[in-house]
């Protein structure tokens, strides 16, 4: 399941680094870096370069672009958010934008603590996304579950910010319920449904089991690849640095400790807190790829299977986003 060499992880990072953006990306990027800038292109471009490999099969081909992009939008999206709550530390901020998904009528700009202008632009990239929905043959149909799963996602980004404030409540149970959300493989799949004309809903309840394990095996992927920016970050809810907590390996005194980062990093990565959750990993994807789906309406074991190349690219992107 890992990237088999250095030379290897170099060319999937070399073809992340040249994938071309559509335009709406572009453009959305381009005032990203101006307005917000906290993330380097790399992590769209990481991205929109896999979503082929977990997207749905009953996506149509002739919406199979702009799906890729509706999708990438939306990463800009909660990751702003997830920014602003985790790393900021902005609630107030956090609690307005997230009224776009929730209660869009309520939405007060002058209630948020960032600039007019950075606040316009998260609404910008929301309004961009649902925009983008006026198309999908199915939106009706798929739109009521999107927008619950859409709240379980920034739900996490709330458990995440009262963890950093309160970092003795954490727990690795609370960690793998609430963090795993924060990876939006829901919403994604209800996207994706949004654009399936043939999918027979029959199939839906098996789709949504099978995304619970996929979901995990996104966020350990996720969680062993950023958990030692996070920290640097003031941002202690990824696996690794919950497990440490919970085994009494490090303190929360050291954690809120400002000096001592790398000290405190070197320190967790030599007990081998990480070979915990890729056995994990592993263990889930042996699951899953032993299940056998009754589905007709959708490939199930190709989405499986793009979850192996989903994390070869965490691997390969280690330290870039």
């Amino acid at each position: 399941m890992s990237v088999e060499s250095p030379a290897e992880a170099q060319d999937l990072l070399e073809e992340v680094r040249t994938t071309t953006l559509p335009d709406r990306v572009e453009e959305l990027a381009d005032e990203y870096e101006l307005v917000c800038g906290e993330r380097d292109r790399f992590l769209w471009q990481w991205i929109y370069s896999l979503f082929p490999e977990f997207t749905l099969s009953s996506v149509d081909t002739d919406h199979a672009d702009h799906v890729r992009t509706q999708k990438t939008i939306l990463t800009m999206y909660v990751t702003i958010l997830d920014d602003i709550v985790e790393n900021d530390g902005d609630r107030d901020t956090f609690a307005e934008a997230r009224r776009l998904v929730q209660n869009p009528s309520g939405v007060d700009p002058s209630r948020a603590a960032v600039s007019e202008e950075y606040f316009s632009f998260i609404q910008r990239v929301w309004r961009e996304f649902e925009s983008g929905l006026t198309d999908a043959p199915r939106v009706d149909e798929f739109y009521d579950v999107f927008t619950y799963d859409m709240r379980q996602t920034l739900n996490a980004m709330d458990y995440s910010a009262v963890v950093n404030e309160n970092p003795r409540i954490a727990n690795l149970s609370g960690a793998e319920t609430y963090g795993a959300h924060n990876m939006v493989m829901f919403p994604y799949a209800a996207v994706d449904l949004m654009y399936s004309p043939e999918f027979d809903l029959a199939d839906y309840g098996t789709v949504r089991d099978l995304i619970w394990d996929l979901q995990e095996m996104a966020r350990i992927g996720n969680w062993l690849t950023t958990w030692e920016r996070e920290v640097k970050e003031g941002d202690y809810t990824a696996g690794i640095v919950v497990l440490a907590l919970q085994e009494g390996f490090v303190t929360p005194e050291e954690l809120e400790n400002p000096d001592g980062k790398d000290e405190l990093i070197d320190k967790i990565k030599a007990e081998q807190f990480e070979a915990k959750f890729r056995d994990r990993w592993a263990e889930i994807y042996q699951s899953v790829r032993d299940r056998e789906f009754d589905t007709e309406s959708v490939d199930l074991d190709a989405l499986v299977r793009g979850m192996e190349t989903v994390f070869q690219y965490h691997e390969a992107s280690r330290g870039y986003k």
